[in-house]
């Protein structure tokens, strides 16, 4: 009782100060050109994507349907996390207020929570084109594909709402320093000064059901398309339908891999500098190489980008 009289007497942090991706003057400027850099050229192919896919017929396919969502997800899911990180490079510190922080960790972990459901509807839509060529169009219908893509965003709405009211309801009494780039939930933990073990738990189940549920989903499709590209009686094929999956399977794994390091643990991670480096990751590294490694080394894309210069 005596504890929860002298917490509820300390003042409540009104602001966070994110201590940002590196504190080195001899470094920092160089640093904020590189990110700024890569933010705007995933911006750009991200818009050129969605642009393609929106003006030309011959991309209206489940497929493309998809990479459109994926590509207006990385553009919101940079523009969340970088302004962040660009400003603490910049000022060597950013001071947030709590509400702009628990609206970044809000927008944050909807749309990582997306990205893990729409990567694996993802690679269900290939498993059937690959493995079932002849039920595509009745299984990856338009009513199928808005389905998963809607499933997709309303799940990573759901896991947010759930996990942001659990975090945001803690108590923070100081200190206020955030060794972060972007308001992330382990750094918030951190800081409490109340009880985390209920909201770690949350953290912790809702983290084994998207991101351990989404990645052996993902995995399945891709044993299974595998299984399939071996019997191709092509040496050809077999060899172009790997190249492709490998690639795909490099992204994902990566993605999934940091992800599911950083927050499928029963425990907050006390080693921030290495939070911070695995978060680059897949904050600014998966962003800028999905269109590259999904779309813009696909022939249909080539065709309908170079289709649009000769217009132009």
């Amino acid at each position: 009782m005596e504890r929860s009289l002298e917490l509820a007497n300390m003042t409540r942090v009104q602001q966070f100060i994110l201590l940002g991706l590196s504190a080195r003057l001899d470094i920092r400027d160089a640093l904020f050109a590189v990110f700024l850099t890569l933010y705007l050229l995933t911006l750009l192919e991200n818009t050129l994507i969605i642009y393609l896919v929106c003006s030309h017929s011959e991309l209206h396919k489940p497929m493309y349907f998809f990479l459109g969502n994926l590509s207006c997800l990385e553009m919101c899911y940079v523009s969340v996390t970088m302004p962040s990180l660009l400003m603490g490079l910049w000022n060597g510190f950013y001071h947030i207020s709590f509400i702009a922080c628990m609206t970044q960790l809000f927008f944050f972990i909807v749309l990582v929570g997306t990205e893990c459901i729409l990567l694996a509807s993802m690679a269900y839509d290939r498993y059937v084109a690959i493995c079932h060529p002849l039920h595509y169009p009745l299984l990856m219908r338009p009513q199928v594909c808005l389905g998963l893509a809607l499933s997709s965003w309303l799940g990573g709405l759901l896991v947010s709402m759930v996990k942001t009211t659990c975090i945001a309801t803690l108590s923070y009494c100081g200190p206020n320093v955030l060794n972060h780039f972007f308001c992330d939930v382990s750094p918030l933990l951190n800081l409490s000064c109340t009880h985390v073990a209920l909201t770690e738990l949350v953290d912790f189940i809702s983290a084994i059901v998207i991101l351990w549920g989404c990645f052996l989903v993902t995995m399945a499709s891709y044993v299974a398309i595998g299984r399939t590209v071996l019997c191709m009686p092509s040496t050809t094929a077999r060899y172009k339908a790997f190249s492709t999956c490998a690639s795909h399977l490099i992204v994902v794994g990566i993605f999934y891999s940091v992800t599911i390091f950083i927050y499928a643990r029963p425990k907050r991670i006390e080693a921030m500098d290495l939070n911070k480096m695995l978060s680059v990751i897949y904050t600014v590294v998966t962003p800028l190489c999905n269109p590259v490694i999904y779309c813009l080394r696909n022939k249909e894309v080539q065709a309908a980008f170079y289709k649009t210069m000769h217009w132009s």
